[in-house]
């Protein structure tokens, strides 16, 4: 492979807007994830909160 071939090469890369877009679906496709991570996480406290009080509620009668 000679020099002007990997010039064209990259050229054409950085040309290819196919590949971005993959990117931003990737990076899209990573925020929804985390942000359900974090709604689950924050509910699952909640729930935690809530069942801990109906239990503290039984134990005190």
């Amino acid at each position: 492979m000679t020099i002007q071939t990997l010039k064209q090469q990259i050229k054409l890369f950085i040309q290819d807007e196919d590949g971005l877009t993959t990117v931003e679906y990737a990076i899209a496709g990573g925020l929804v994830g985390a942000a359900v991570i974090l709604a689950f996480r924050n509910l699952g406290t909640a729930v935690n909160g809530e069942i801990t009080g109906i239990t503290n509620a039984i134990n005190a009668t």
